[in-house]
């Protein structure tokens, strides 16, 4: 069926391109395009991220010494730095955000089904930011320090999959909590964050919206107990307690009761006192929740070690944008394929895979696909291998 296409054209049939098309046309994205249209700038950024271009003159380099293969990779002319320049710097970055949205949705649908490894049927989301440190003299757009630009990619990670269901890309000056406000709530779903997302009149108005949240108190958090339920001590549960505000301002911000859970780890020793607003859950599920927190932390260091978003095309905001967004696309495009293939090699080794081997004319599900006799990489090694879905 494939006979004839390189790797790379058989990836991009996974992208819905008459749905990208509506997209690219409601942003006018091509109007008055001449030699480089919407959809040859994502196939050619795709082609950066999988095969970890850092510069435009790198990637004019690379395609021109493969000028013969261009049109297989639905390229009609070639690749010239300045054209992609000028494609990255005036197309709205909005046409990748909802191109990366469209991908998102259809990849959340694929791994609805995969095991959190808690006995809980619900939607469980982790929300953390990251920052990407940036020259200010280059980017005077995104302040962040003194003397320093940064973005921040604040994520909201569907721990099933994992895949980002949520990304706002902000100057650094930006507080994390104030990503709360953006965020669409789900009913019946649990958010899981740390102690710096900590406001209570956004908390409650996610509690009135019918979600969940999960994250740290503050030692200085001013409450009192109001009930206590009884625990076992030796599964590390201190004590599962119900407990309302003293503060008049803290009482007004969250006038109800909330859920305090101090849990002692048995294996590092250390304490931690967790705060929900649902009562129905057993205290160690609860613990494990926010355990599971740390799989956005290691999202971040993933994308930033295997994707190209630390070195940008361009200096201007759209610039910027545009490759982070493209980057994403990407990311969950192999995450689409991986599933649709029902690949068992982990995301790392098919992006090692397709950065060596793009151009080869084989059928994806055999060039992709794990040689059962071949040892797996060591677990030593010094590469981030967290997702194996």
């Amino acid at each position: 069926m494939n006979a004839g296409k390189t790797l790379f054209a058989q990836i991009m049939e996974f992208v819905p391109w008459t749905s990208v098309g509506r997209i690219v046309d409601h942003y006018s994205g091509n109007a008055g395009v001449r030699r480089m249209t919407c959809a040859e700038q994502f196939r050619v950024m795709a082609f950066a991220q999988l095969t970890w271009r850092e510069s435009l003159r790198d990637i004019e380099v690379t395609l021109g010494a493969n000028a013969n293969k261009l049109y297989s990779m639905g390229l009609r002319h070639s690749v010239h730095r300045s054209t992609l320049a000028d494609a990255n710097d005036s197309r709205d970055w909005r046409i990748w955000s909802d191109m990366a949205a469209l991908l998102i949705r259809r990849a959340r649908k694929l791994y609805r089904g995969e095991d959190l490894g808690l006995d809980l049927s619900n939607t469980v989301y982790a929300l953390d930011a990251t920052t990407i440190d940036l020259c200010l003299s280059l980017f005077d757009w995104a302040p962040f320090l003194r003397a320093k630009a940064a973005v921040k990619m604040h994520t909201l990670l569907d721990l099933r999959g994992p895949i980002p269901a949520f990304i706002h890309i902000s100057d650094g000056k930006m507080h994390e909590v104030n990503v709360l406000d953006l965020l669409p709530i789900e009913a019946g779903a649990f958010y899981v964050m740390d102690r710096g997302y900590l406001d209570f009149t956004r908390l409650y108005k996610l509690h009135q919206a019918g979600a969940f949240f999960v994250t740290r108190a503050r030692r200085d958090m001013d409450a009192r107990r109001v009930y206590s339920a009884a625990t076992d001590r030796a599964t590390g549960v201190v004590c599962d307690q119900t407990i309302a505000f003293n503060g008049f301002y803290a009482s007004k911000n969250y006038p109800e009761h909330l859920r305090r859970i101090r849990f002692k780890d048995p294996e590092s020793g250390k304490t931690l006192v967790f705060l929900t607003n649902n009562t129905a859950l057993p205290p160690l599920t609860i613990a494990a929740l926010y355990k599971s927190r740390w799989q956005v932390e290691l999202f971040f260091k993933w994308i930033k070690q295997h994707l190209r978003i630390k070195k940008f095309l361009g200096t201007s905001e759209n610039a910027v944008k545009t490759q982070i967004w493209c980057a994403v696309s990407t990311y969950v495009l192999i995450a689409i394929v991986k599933k649709e293939l029902q690949l068992k090699a982990s995301l790392y080794t098919l992006l090692q895979i397709l950065s060596v081997s793009v151009f080869e004319k084989t059928e994806i599900s055999c060039a992709l696909q794990l040689d059962p006799t071949q040892a797996e990489s060591p677990a030593t090694a010094n590469q981030l291998t967290l997702f194996k879905f």
